[in-house]
């Protein structure tokens, strides 16, 4: 186990995120990430500190938006997935936690972010195939989160796939 914090541990991986160094420093042979992908980590960041600080969400903003990096993202998108996650954490925890091997207050809260992050997504983007929701959230989870965390993520939103895009999985 690492002597660094769990915060200084995501302030690291993050930063490596914006700098492009670190493990998953690009995709598509070195063309960088797309916008969309850049909202989902800057959303993880936001979500990592609000629960950790119970800031406002503008204050959150507000300050994400001076990093490096964030003139790249989808500025709608990542608005639009920080705040509904904030918004409806209640309602997003009590739909995950069926599919929780713990209580949702026991989670980390890297892996609870991402977990809002996709949960949002399936309920809310139903532009976004929920494939893709839950490969974009294992992504996340195998940059920021623990060990295996990326499995337990992917477990859990495939579960609630299932009960928010019962349609899209019957269609495939």
């Amino acid at each position: 186990m690492s002597t660094k914090s769990a915060p200084e541990a995501v302030a690291r991986k993050a930063s490596e995120a914006k700098s492009g160094s670190g493990k998953g420093g690009s995709v598509k042979g070195g063309r960088g990430k797309s916008s969309r992908r850049r909202s989902r980590e800057f959303a993880l960041q936001g979500l990592y500190q609000w629960q950790l600080s119970a800031a406002k969400v503008e204050a959150i903003e507000s300050e994400l938006a001076e990093a490096g990096g964030f003139d790249k993202l989808d500025a709608n998108y990542f608005r639009a997935i920080l705040r509904g996650a904030i918004e409806q954490a209640t309602e997003l925890d009590a739909a995950m936690q069926p599919y929780l091997d713990r209580k949702v207050q026991e989670l980390s809260p890297v892996e609870r972010a991402i977990l809002l992050i996709g949960g949002y997504e399936l309920k809310h983007h139903l532009d976004v195939p929920y494939r893709v929701v839950i490969n974009e959230a294992v992504e996340l989870a195998k940059r920021f989160g623990g060990t295996d965390g990326h499995k337990y993520v992917n477990g859990v939103l495939d579960k609630l796939a299932g009960e928010l895009r019962a349609t899209e999985l019957a269609d495939r």
